[in-house]
């Protein structure tokens, strides 16, 4: 579970969270104390071998709607750095990649659960989506 906890954390907010050894191992503790009661292990097998071999690009071109493909600059499991997400998108036509910066907000790959770092584009993408009326 650590593992787990370190890739989808933020080192900038475990550092501001935890400056200390003694606070970073205490929250390690809480943190794979709540993993090891909330989480199920078959189901975390399950979620890492149907995530191994995933590959949506060969579908990337038969989406027409706009899509908002966002990722946060300090996401460890989809680095930014690798220039996948800025590449693949191209193939969406009305596709668009949002690299969000790194901010006292941004929390790594956790970002994803958090609406109040990426809810305007979300509110974007709904009036783009928009059906115009007939």
């Amino acid at each position: 579970m650590s593992s787990l906890f370190f890739m989808t954390s933020s080192p900038k907010q475990l550092q501001k969270q935890a400056p200390t050894r003694e606070l970073a191992e205490a929250a390690l503790a809480k943190t794979e104390a709540r993993f090891y009661s909330s989480l199920d292990a078959n189901d975390m097998i399950y979620q890492f071998d149907a995530s191994r071999d995933y590959n949506p690009a060969p579908h990337l071109a038969a989406i027409k709607a706009p899509l908002f493909a966002i990722n946060s600059a300090d996401d460890q499991v989809n680095p930014p750095e690798l220039g996948i997400l800025e590449t693949e998108i191209k193939r969406v036509a009305k596709g668009r990649y949002i690299l969000l910066p790194i901010t006292d907000l941004t929390t790594g790959h956790g970002t994803h659960s958090n609406p109040a770092v990426w809810g305007n584009y979300l509110q974007e993408l709904l009036t783009l989506s928009e059906k115009p009326a007939h």
